[in-house]
């Protein structure tokens, strides 16, 4: 039986992806969070065999939550389920170790298409996200490194919290980094992509699939985590 770790921060659509993944009685669901560092937490607890992994999540993106428990679990299969895509985040997250991608807009049987495929070893793509890639070999100057891909881990967490209305004091309490170390990393990732106000940054972390469109105060989010016993 394979387990599944569910990562959507939206409760009607992860509760939706839950169901679609239990008709199945090959696939057991282990854990479900619409948080981003929770959902790193529970990848690296639990090794799942699959994960279905959303984009714009609190916290931590998905981008990163990939990036970071890939590097330690290889056998985990991964298919993106995102209602954003664009060339640049497809690639970064293929580069991360996604093995397919299906976008939110796509019929329910895409999603089912690549669960089966993806969880059993395959590659699967959406056909928005197919033809993506199909324009990405047609020009190979696209995939030149740009944007959000020049930063640092440690820069697109800062960016993704700036964008998230944290201050550069909270930022640091929540990395547990100084404040002058904070600084450092916002003057940084400024300088890398021109941007020079909070604004900006958060337009462009928007525009790149760091934070959703429905901007929330960190009081207003509140990590949900659900855990099944094994």
């Amino acid at each position: 039986m394979k387990r599944v770790v569910i990562i959507e921060d939206q409760t009607a659509v992860r509760e939706m992806i839950a169901h679609v993944v239990k008709a199945d009685p090959s696939f057991e669901v282990i854990a479900e969070t619409g948080d981003g560092q929770a959902a790193l937490t529970l990848c690296l607890e639990n090794k799942p065999d699959f994960v279905i992994l959303d984009v714009m999540l609190p916290g931590l993106n998905g981008a990163e939550v990939l990036r970071r428990f890939s590097k330690h679990l290889r056998n985990t299969r991964v298919l993106v389920f995102s209602g954003y895509q664009n060339p640049s985040l497809v690639r970064e997250l293929l580069q991360a170790g996604a093995h397919g991608f299906v976008e939110k807009a796509a019929p329910l049987s895409e999603l089912k298409k690549g669960i089966e495929i993806v969880s059993h070893g395959g590659s699967y793509f959406g056909p928005e996200v197919a033809q993506m890639l199909r324009e990405a070999v047609l020009n190979p100057q696209s995939n030149q490194k740009k944007g959000v891909e020049v930063l640092t881990a440690r820069e697109r967490e800062i960016l993704q919290l700036i964008a998230e209305s944290y201050s550069t004091k909270e930022v640091a309490r929540k990395l547990d980094i100084s404040v002058k170390t904070a600084e450092n990393h916002r003057t940084n990732l400024m300088k890398k992509l021109d941007l020079h106000d909070v604004a900006s940054l958060t337009r462009y972390a928007i525009q790149h699939g760091i934070i959703d469109t429905a901007l929330r105060s960190p009081a207003e989010t509140t990590p949900t985590t659900t855990t099944t016993a094994n």
